[in-house]
């Protein structure tokens, strides 16, 4: 069985698609979406072994015609230099105004597949096909697409809508363990500012969704896109209600800028994030402790990182100072209020981000 999820957003409005076996069958789901039915699948060398050939298998049986395209591996595949080579590739492909992009893998594969389609020839159909945790219950979902500099993470990019999303948790039964954890971070986070029923959900099944059970598992993967299909749908591009879902990535894209994108993978450093802004909520009065224990004891049961052996927190500090959602020169940072609740506040001083990030390695 599967289930849909619709993001409204008028004439750009397109379908999740959350089920099992669903990459045998995406060319059937997706091929209305599309202008025309020649394009690419852009994917990594583990993911084109694993999935690739059923992929572009279920584009065919769905009468769409896909050559495969290989990008390195890991964050440091999200830059200017490889959306380049992309380029040439589509060139090569043949690729005109009608043609499609697809994602196929986790976050950094949909990041620069979809930059890239945003920016090819002013902006070409991109369908997302996730096969991460992560990628499926948000970086696929919602339309930013970025690729890095060396500044900071994201800071060159588009809003650039996918025609469609099919979210195939199958895929998740061979994801190492660790990238699972990662990606259960960002579940938390969207139980924290969106869904207190969520966050017991996470609560009593959380040894179930470890373990892989795909009914748990479709269960969080559906309610998590429903939660950011209805933001996405009030605030497209982030002037409002979106700036929401950066609960726990200011400190933790900063930490992931400090480590070199190597150390931690950007759930666990979401993880530490949502701790370390949960702390500096506490601090300021607006989040209660016994709250924030309940996060930092449900981050633990799902085997996700609280606390550092030690951290820069004076670099940490520095790195949010280049975040793109600083405004008017003001450091802008979600804040949990309530188990289900969050707020943005805009009067963060780089000295509580410093106090933030050093607590990480208290005990």
């Amino acid at each position: 069985m599967s289930a849909r999820v619709r993001v409204e957003l008028g004439a750009a409005a397109y379908d999740i698609v959350v089920g099992v076996g669903l990459l045998a069958s995406a060319g059937e789901l997706l091929r209305s979406s599309l202008q025309g039915d020649r394009g690419v699948v852009v994917t990594n060398q583990r993911i084109a072994d694993l999935y690739g050939r059923q992929a572009l298998g279920g584009l065919v049986q769905g009468g769409l015609r896909a050559r495969l395209i290989v990008i390195p591996p890991g964050e440091r595949a999200k830059t200017l230099g490889q959306a380049r080579k992309l380029y040439g590739r589509l060139l090569e492909a043949g690729l005109d105004r009608s043609g499609f992009v697809a994602a196929l893998g986790g976050g950094v594969v949909g990041d620069l597949a979809g930059f890239v389609a945003a920016t090819y020839m002013r902006g070409i159909d991109f369908v997302q096909l996730p096969t991460t945790l992560l990628a499926q219950v948000d970086s696929s979902v919602g339309g930013k697409v970025a690729v890095d500099l060396p500044q900071g993470k994201n800071l060159v990019g588009a809003f650039w809508q996918p025609r469609g999303v099919v979210a195939d948790i199958a895929t998740l039964c061979t994801l190492p363990a660790r990238e699972l954890r990662a990606g259960l971070a960002e579940v938390v986070r969207y139980a924290l500012i969106r869904d207190a029923t969520l966050f017991e959900l996470l609560e009593e099944r959380a040894e179930g969704i470890l373990g892989v059970d795909m009914g748990d598992v479709g269960e969080i993967v559906r309610r998590s896109c429903a939660i950011k299909a209805e933001i996405v749908a009030q605030d497209e591009r982030e002037s409002g209600v979106r700036a929401l879902l950066n609960l726990g990535h200011t400190i933790g894209h900063a930490l992931e800028q400090v480590y070199s994108y190597r150390t931690l993978r950007h759930g666990e450093a979401v993880s530490l994030g949502l701790v370390a802004e949960g702390r500096l909520a506490v601090r300021r009065g607006q989040f209660a402790a016994g709250k924030l224990q309940r996060v930092v004891d449900l981050l633990k049961r799902l085997s996700l990182p609280v606390r550092l052996r030690a951290v820069d927190a004076a670099g940490v500090a520095q790195a949010c100072q280049v975040d793109k959602k600083r405004r008017h020169g003001r450091m802008r940072v979600v804040l949990p209020t309530d188990i289900g609740r969050a707020e943005l506040v805009s009067d963060v001083s780089p000295q509580e981000l410093e106090w933030a990030a050093a607590s990480l390695a208290a005990r």
